[in-house]
């Protein structure tokens, strides 16, 4: 195992970089810190590690050191650092003692048709801009069975460590597209036969629990401001989660877990 001992080494650097959505952007790589999503990046085949951080101190803890045995079965290079140069690299402020740098997976139009035969539920982030609110959304949509979740441009950047953080691993679970705009989204959802869904407050909108998510669906979540903006709200069939209290709305990761749940149940659980 490699021992680094300057907080100017170069992988340093390059790690405490990819906190800048810039540098993620350049290299295509992105952080996962902590020993859970540190053990769920390691073990998932799809993504490719390309190097990692770990403290003396983590090397302690059963669970980081099988995570660092598993990153180097997988030709991972594994390096050693003091606490205070890890910390130069860490985005957390209280460091679990254990990152990997990451390579992005970024799936294409092609890969947008779910294979297997299963049927596709999508997940639309539409300028989204919360991290956590877009780490919960991703996180909800893997426990419900979605196939995916597509980030259109003007929505966080799903890389970044806080969203990363906020998925507790799901990101590494299901397919993620990134950047897309909305016009090119539109073609691809007529193209694969997509019913559109968005959750909004309109008066055709019908309750999420009339609606039927039980075909090959897609559901729209719009910015936590302004909502879906104009172009998807004409496209798709419009939504809302009825409430009885004095509430005024939810928000929108909340939303989201209301109605990928009611497909779910749709889906799986409606004769139970």
């Amino acid at each position: 195992m490699e021992r680094i001992e300057s907080a100017t080494n170069a992988k340093v650097k390059l790690a405490a970089s990819l906190a800048m959505r810039k540098k993620r952007e350049e290299t295509g790589l992105f952080v996962a810190e902590g020993v859970r999503l540190a053990e769920t990046a390691a073990e998932a085949a799809d993504w490719r590690p390309v190097f990692a951080f770990v403290t003396p101190r983590a090397l302690e803890n059963g669970r980081a050191a099988k995570v660092v045995e598993t990153l180097g079965k997988r030709g991972c290079p594994v390096c050693e650092t003091p606490e205070s140069v890890y910390r130069k690299a860490a985005d957390t402020e209280t460091p679990q003692g254990l990152l990997v740098v990451m390579e992005q997976r970024r799936p294409g139009l092609d890969e947008l048709i779910f294979p297997g035969g299963e049927t596709p539920l999508w997940v639309v982030l539409d300028g989204v801009q919360d991290p956590g609110n877009a780490g919960m959304i991703l996180r909800t949509a893997d426990a419900a069975g979605a196939s995916g979740v597509i980030a259109l441009a003007g929505t966080v950047d799903l890389f970044s460590p806080k969203v990363v953080r906020a998925t507790m691993g799901s990101l590494f679970h299901l397919p993620v597209v990134s950047g897309m705009t909305a016009d090119d989204f539109l073609a691809a959802a007529q193209s694969a036969g997509w019913r559109l869904c968005v959750t909004a407050l309109d008066p055709a909108a019908r309750p999420c629990f009339a609606a039927d998510f039980t075909g090959p669906t897609a559901i729209v979540f719009g910015n936590e401001g302004s909502g879906v903006s104009p172009a998807l709200l004409t496209a798709a069939e419009p939504v809302y989660i009825p409430m009885r209290g004095r509430a005024e709305s939810l928000n929108v990761a909340a939303s989201a877990a209301v109605i990928l749940y009611e497909a779910l149940r749709q889906r799986h659980y409606r004769n139970e």
